[in-house]
């Protein structure tokens, strides 16, 4: 008797850890893609996105070309990066794309200067993320 109560104990005890474990790993991971975000250069959709969560897609679309021309007016270039893309078919196309560090990203939305309120509302929360 004493036998199985001892193997189920050790069962829950292992159960919990378990759990725990991959609890944890759960939050290192979601920890680690946040400060990757953060910290790493990254496209500017992916920075609008990042600071801006609940932004729906024609005025995140809207705010990223409005970055983009801000950042054709100040010069500012981002990482080139080549990545591999195959949306039509078997091909892989190789496509040059542009990655922006945060200060880059604060830069362009102070030089950013949109009309509406939805892209204003975009434009301080970049800037209070800087």
């Amino acid at each position: 008797m004493a036998s199985a109560t001892a193997r189920r104990a050790a069962a829950v005890l292992r159960d919990r850890i378990r759990t725990h474990r991959a609890a944890q790993t759960a939050r290192r991971t979601a920890a680690q893609a946040a400060r990757r975000v953060r910290t790493g250069p990254r496209s500017l959709a992916t920075h609008v996105i990042a600071t801006v969560p609940g932004a729906d897609a024609a005025t995140l679309k809207a705010v990223t070309a409005g970055l983009r021309t801000a950042a054709k007016s100040q010069g500012i270039k981002g990482r080139r990066a080549r990545i591999c893309r195959s949306l039509t078919g078997p091909r892989r196309l190789v496509k040059t794309v542009y990655r922006y560090t945060r200060d880059q990203v604060a830069r362009l939305a102070a030089a950013y200067k949109p009309r509406k309120a939805e892209y204003k509302a975009v434009r301080a929360a970049l800037l209070a993320a800087a």
